[in-house]
């Protein structure tokens, strides 16, 4: 099963896939191309459109991390659909890849893996620094082989991302860990089930100790597990190898460990943030669009909050349809653990309220630095205050345009937003956060209507200032 290179791959890409790679995503041959211009990128930006019409989502990205991690663990081929284009996912098969890993990318969104000729437990390519998940391939190599070190997890800079919980799980299931020359070791004889609490809710330590438990011998209980989507999806993944996983999607998790997993094929979850992202675009746009390929129940807390704020929302099979016809109501929200809002939202919400009627309050209590954005949206005439881990937002008539700056992944997301409701152009500078977690997310928003164009130089800024008028 053989894919056809990427559009703009040149001849030496295609040459260089004999490490098992079949089709480049787009970010890769940008890599290859040279970093220069990706960090030139910026969004340009013209307001005043209403978004309408059908936008289709992708595969939920944090799910796909934790599926890939866990597709290691098997000798087998394993076939993984729906993995979205982005640059997160990327640079996880590129680490796996750096270990030996076989990455077969049969077309975009499919791929391949045979993790049976495994050569090195030790992970640390430059990029997998960058990317939070990189703590997955930890559980996913302890459980496998009882030994793993891998670098020391980065991501967006949101807020601490502490991984005591994850070495807690760990040392609980019989492994020793330590932090040495910027790598987490861990190390054990054997993995033995144990009962562990978490002191947190984390949906990364639960995933982890799953990981680790699903072939460590006997019996694991995880209390106060995350019950996030994705969290069910890696454990339907691993039940789909053979791994016996109960209870994902409440709060305690039983594995009960095997000897071996088994290749599988599996199609990844759809996006609950990018489709989120989306509705709360139609909210402020004042559009009409629906979201497709979703599991609305995903979405309810979101839902809830743009009914609160006057939308209108049809749910119907796999699609949530979002009409804005006025202008918005203000309410109050609070970041929590799923089924609660998602801090993933928490950017997008606060900025659609910076233009509701009225007074809002939006608490953060999952990450401490969330509202970086504050300063951004200050520059298109927003009245936010923030206090703590509390944003205090007066609703404003209207944004202005100006010149951002992305400061992390959905906050960055959350000002292209903003710019589709301000009079005039805007750009946004350092749109390689926004591209870790959204795949093609100017080309979506084109094709509901929003005037919106990637460019790298100022000629192109010019061309599309002439374009769009």
């Amino acid at each position: 099963m053989s894919g056809e290179p990427l559009q703009g791959a040149s001849e030496y890409e295609i040459d260089v896939s004999v490490r098992g790679r079949e089709v480049w995503s787009a970010w890769e041959v940008r890599q290859l191309q040279g970093n220069d211009e990706v960090d030139m990128e910026q969004y340009a930006i013209k307001g005043g459109n209403p978004l309408v019409g059908e936008v289709e989502i992708g595969g939920a990205k944090n799910a796909a991390l934790g599926v890939l991690a866990a597709a290691i663990m098997t000798d087998e081929m394993t076939v993984i659909d729906n993995i979205p284009d982005v640059r997160d996912i990327n640079v996880l098969l590129q680490a796996m890849e750096s270990i030996g890993v076989i990455v077969y990318r049969t077309d975009r969104h499919t791929v391949r893996i045979n993790a049976s000729m495994i050569s090195g437990l030790v992970v640390e390519d430059d990029y997998i620094k960058k990317i939070r998940a990189s703590y997955y391939l930890l559980g996913a190599l302890l459980g496998k082989y009882k030994h793993a070190e891998v670098a020391l997890p980065g991501g967006c800079n949101i807020g601490s991302r502490k991984i005591d919980l994850h070495i807690k799980g760990f040392k609980a299931l019989g492994a020793s860990v330590k932090i040495e020359h910027g790598l987490i070791i861990a190390d054990a004889q054997h993995l033995r089930g144990a009962h562990i609490y978490l002191d947190t809710v984390s949906v990364g330590a639960t995933i982890n100790i799953m990981l680790a438990a699903a072939l460590a011998e006997g019996k694991t209980v995880i209390e106060n597990a995350a019950k996030e989507p994705h969290v069910v999806d890696v454990a339907n993944f691993l039940n789909s190898m053979g791994a016996n996983v109960k209870g994902a999607g409440t709060d305690v998790i039983r594995v009960s460990g095997v000897r071996k997993l088994h290749g599988s094929e599996y199609p990844i979850i759809p996006d609950q943030i990018e489709a989120g992202t989306f509705m709360f675009a139609a909210a402020i746009t004042k559009g009409d669009v629906t979201v497709k390929n979703v599991i609305p129940k995903h979405l309810e807390s979101m839902t809830a909050k743009l009914i609160e704020m006057g939308c209108q929302v049809e749910e119907s099979g796999d699609a949530v349809r979002v009409v804005a016809s006025k202008r918005l109501e203000s309410t109050h929200v609070k970041t929590l653990a799923y089924p609660g809002f998602p801090t993933d939202m928490q950017p997008q919400i606060a900025v659609s309220l910076a233009l509701a009627r009225g007074t809002s309050i939006v608490t953060e209590s999952i990450f401490d630095n969330r509202f970086k954005y504050v300063d951004e949206l200050a520059k298109m005439g927003s009245n936010i205050k923030v206090e703590g881990n509390t944003a205090i937002i007066e609703g404003v008539d209207k944004f202005t345009s100006a010149n951002l700056t992305a400061p992390d992944l959905r906050a960055g997301a959350a000002l292209v937003l903003a710019c589709l409701t301000a009079e005039g152009f805007s750009t946004i500078d350092d749109i390689k956060y926004i591209g870790r977690g959204y795949e093609d997310f100017e080309v979506k928003l084109q094709s509901l209507g929003a005037q919106i164009e990637k460019v790298s130089s100022d000629k192109d800024l010019q061309k599309f200032k002439l374009k769009v008028g």
